[in-house]
């Protein structure tokens, strides 16, 4: 008789919120399928209702855009207060520039702009904290595409810097992360956001369009492969069981 071998159990659905309808979850999409994981995309801008519960899904993604966490429109409001469904359950929760302010704005932490008016529009230097290099190593150059940055509110972890907005990961409680920078470009992607973002390269501290496109050939590498590993640490712990365990989140100061 033959036997068919066992399957490994389907995972649950990702929640992947997207805030365009051209928008893409590029490379962490394509991740997070390999690693098992569909994907629920929702675009609450375009009317997409998100749920009550990420009791049916392993986790949830809010990626960027070029709105900001501050604008009126319902729908960021909406988004922001519905961080509160990951951080109540526990649940892996990745917020990805935007989605990152918006888990900080959630937390009653600010976002706004530089206050020299600078920008981070190409790829910047990135610096672990003590806390930081405890959990990965991180790249050495990251990839942006902002006008505005976040705090780190209290009991927020703050996990990596960079120089013109000196916070640029974040992690609170066990569960939650955010980043302010981009690993999800892909080469299609990059060379999209070059074309219809070259309006912005004038403003200050903004890279030039070919430089975007040289930084990758020299740093796309090793960010591709912090993301992999970064992604486990976030949506698959079980995937990092040879390696040493996740510190807990140390107390900071009130």
């Amino acid at each position: 008789m033959l036997m068919t071998p066992l399957r490994p159990p389907a995972k649950a659905p990702i929640l992947v919120v997207l805030h365009q309808e051209r928008s893409s979850p590029g490379r962490v999409g394509q991740m997070l399928v390999e690693k098992g994981f569909p994907l629920d995309i929702r675009r609450p801008a375009l009317g997409d209702p998100l749920p009550d519960t990420l009791a049916a899904h392993s986790g949830a993604v809010i990626f960027g855009g070029p709105m900001s966490a501050n604008d009126p429109e319902p729908f960021v409001k909406t988004e922001i207060d519905w961080v509160s469904v990951p951080l109540k359950e526990n649940k892996p929760y990745l917020g990805i520039c935007l989605g990152a302010q918006m888990m900080v704005k959630n937390l009653g932490g600010k976002v706004g702009p530089d206050g020299r008016g600078l920008t981070e529009i190409g790829w910047y230097p990135l610096r672990a904290t003590e806390h930081g290099r405890r959990l990965m190593h991180w790249p050495r150059m990251v990839y942006h595409f902002h006008r505005e940055g976040f705090d780190v509110p209290r009991g927020v972890q703050l996990l990596a810097e960079g120089d013109a907005y000196p916070h640029q990961a974040i992690r609170y409680g066990d569960n939650a992360w955010g980043v302010q920078f981009h690993a999800e470009l892909t080469r299609a992607m990059m060379h999209s956001w070059v074309v219809r973002g070259a309006s912005r390269f004038v403003l200050p501290n903004a890279q030039q369009g070919r430089e975007h496109l040289e930084g990758r050939m020299i740093f796309d590498q090793p960010l591709k492969a912090w993301l992999w590993s970064f992604l486990d640490m976030v949506f698959d712990r079980e995937a990092l069981a040879d390696q040493p365990a996740l510190p807990k989140l140390e107390k900071t100061p009130a």
